[in-house]
């Protein structure tokens, strides 16, 4: 297990979640790197983190960029299947990448997955990550597997743009009876989960959730009744919500959301029966960031595309 002073690879340190681990081992003194598909992107960190790609396509690269690593935190996943990446060659590139963990000794992986993982699934997001976490429980390397539903903070995409939608139109279409629910954790109680489960030496698998469960129309409501945006609500069959969404889409220049996501998410995948291992209320934030939050709308393909801009902030 990690001593007092050990090394921690975190993948995609100048992105989102993996941002907040690196920020938090740095605070606690310890030496980071990172593994990443964007080594020009703009962060805060100042040259504190040695940077590598990820070199999927050279494992003997990747495994050296791992020599002396004690502690491994992965991040690395993609939201949806697009030309530019899809999730099969990003389950592909994650076995890859546990592999190189093995060779190059790493002590232990901590590994974001989703909350019901199932290798059944018709949903790939989560039948490839419940690949994954049977990939790396066979890997022999000592693990802990955190499973968020939605994670919220200031760099979010999904709370953020219900708000922009809020924000821009009369009525907002709710999938079905929008009763399914979500169980949202904020993102630095996520990494402040992960730094400590790095810290463990048994393994484990851990319900990454927050304090709060919404319906979805909870969820929506609560947002616009906070940022003073409320609307009619309206349901709609999934089909034309998925429409709608192509078209705001096709006017962002991203992708709002996808059939898969919404499917998983009627499905009642992002709820779990488990105890809160997050503290921090998505109300709460909400109300410190009303007045910023959905005022401009963040793009999941424009991260994709350029790899030097910091993400943008809520």
């Amino acid at each position: 297990m990690p001593t007092p002073t050990s090394l921690h690879a975190v993948t995609g340190a100048f992105g989102y979640s993996g941002k907040y681990i690196a920020r938090k081992l740095l605070e606690m003194g310890q030496p980071v790197v990172t593994l990443t598909n964007s080594i020009d992107r703009a962060n805060e960190f100042g040259g504190q983190i040695q940077t590598f790609p990820f070199h999927f396509d050279q494992p003997d690269e990747l495994a050296r960029s791992l020599q002396g690593v004690d502690v491994l935190y992965n991040t690395y996943w993609v939201r949806f299947n697009h030309p530019l990446f899809k999730h099969a060659d990003a389950v592909q590139n994650t076995v890859t990448l546990f592999e190189a963990a093995r060779r190059a000794g790493v002590k232990r992986i901590v590994h974001i997955s989703i909350t019901n993982p199932s290798e059944d699934s018709p949903l790939e997001y989560f039948s490839g990550k419940a690949r994954l976490e049977k990939a790396l429980i066979d890997s022999g390397i000592s693990y802990t597997i955190l499973r968020p539903t939605v994670i919220f903070g200031r760099e979010d995409i999904l709370i953020n743009n219900i708000a922009w939608v809020l924000r821009r139109f009369p009525v907002f279409g709710i999938f079905g009876n929008g009763q399914y629910r979500l169980q949202p954790i904020y993102v630095e109680d996520l990494a402040e989960l992960a730094v400590y489960s790095g810290e463990q030496p048994e393994n484990a698998v851990i319900d990454a959730i927050g304090p709060e469960t919404f319906t979805y129309r909870q969820l929506v409501q609560t947002i616009g009744q906070i940022i003073g945006a409320r609307r009619l609500l309206i349901p709609i069959p999934p089909w034309f919500g998925y429409g709608v969404g192509q078209v705001i889409g096709a006017l962002t220049g991203d992708v709002l959301i996808t059939r898969p996501e919404i499917e998983g998410l009627m499905a009642n995948l992002l709820y779990v029966d488990s105890p809160p291992a997050g503290q921090t209320r998505l109300t709460d934030w909400v109300q410190q960031h009303a007045d910023t939050l959905g005022r401009s709308y963040t793009s999941e393909l424009a991260r994709r595309k350029d790899r030097q801009a910091p993400y943008q902030s809520n």
